[in-house]
């Protein structure tokens, strides 16, 4: 960073950072309905109209929102659900640091389960065979499944399920009545928020029953869940901190957060995000 004549300037590379962390922002405040203004984003995020508009522009080229009279929405359309193939790319440098953690916890002849969601889909994506043999993985989503058939393994129990969630997830009685059947030495937990006095919770009722099940069947339950979801709560609980081993997360955490989660019992572990290659960011991390 240099200053001049009174004015501070960002090298390109601080610059992009915040552009990314600000577009992050954009995409997440147009999950819950889908829609903003971008009146109401530059309120939000304390920036101009102008560079909310350019912010769109951006997102618009990547297909993750579209443009409309004053606003934006979530991009529609394709194979993939729009909220996962856009909560994918939120965060998702941390979520790389976590999965890449996340691997290292995996260990030869184990049953491994992974939960629906865009951090457990990145840990399978780096699931390679290597030195790993003889796993067998149970999951709750399509999404982590096809990623696991991609990289050769072939003992994966899908759960199946008559309902899916915005999060990929497959709930229900169907998923539900397997699940309770099997039994993992490790669930990889994705959440969509979690709090040092109400636990582990999701916006989805269906959702947080299926979860309930998967961390019963588990002899060891670790949360990977980046920063952005903690000392958040949603509307259903499905487990306590003290029911979770281990959290993983990224530096970014805010530290009074993480002191009241260890506090409550939960092991933590910080990893730093670490840019993505190009390729990577502009594909579907």
């Amino acid at each position: 960073m240099s200053m001049a004549s009174g004015t501070v300037r960002l090298a390109p590379k601080e610059a992009d950072v915040l552009a990314q962390e600000r577009r992050d922002a954009i995409l997440r405040a147009l999950l819950p309905s889908g829609a903003a203004t971008v009146a109401d984003l530059a309120a939000a995020l304390e920036v101009s109209e102008m560079t909310i508009r350019r912010d769109l522009v951006a997102l618009a080229s990547r297909q993750l929102v579209e443009k409309v009279h004053g606003g934006a929405v979530l991009a529609k359309g394709g194979a993939a659900e729009p909220h996962f193939a856009t909560k994918r790319r939120i965060n998702a440098p941390a979520k790389a640091a976590i999965a890449e953690a996340a691997v290292a916890l995996v260990h030869d002849g184990m049953t491994v389960a992974l939960s629906a969601g865009t951090t457990t889909w990145q840990v399978a994506r780096r699931l390679q065979g290597g030195g790993l043999r003889d796993l067998t993985f149970v999951t709750n989503s399509l999404n982590v499944a096809g990623a696991l058939e991609a990289n050769g393994w072939q003992s994966i129990v899908v759960s199946g399920g008559s309902f899916r969630t915005p999060s990929d997830a497959l709930v229900g009685p169907f998923a539900n009545q397997t699940l309770r059947q099997l039994n993992a030495d490790l669930l990889l937990l994705g959440v969509h928020s979690i709090d040092a006095r109400v636990g582990l919770t999701t916006p989805n009722v269906a959702e947080a029953e299926t979860n309930r099940i998967m961390v019963a069947g588990a002899r060891r339950v670790v949360v990977v869940a980046d920063s952005s979801k903690l000392g958040q709560v949603s509307l259903a609980t499905f487990a306590g901190c003290e029911e979770v081993d281990e959290l993983i997360t990224d530096t970014g955490a805010d530290q009074a957060t993480l002191d009241a989660l260890a506090d409550a019992g939960l092991g933590v572990r910080l990893v730093p995000p670490e840019p993505l290659p190009l390729a990577v960011k502009e594909t579907a991390s």
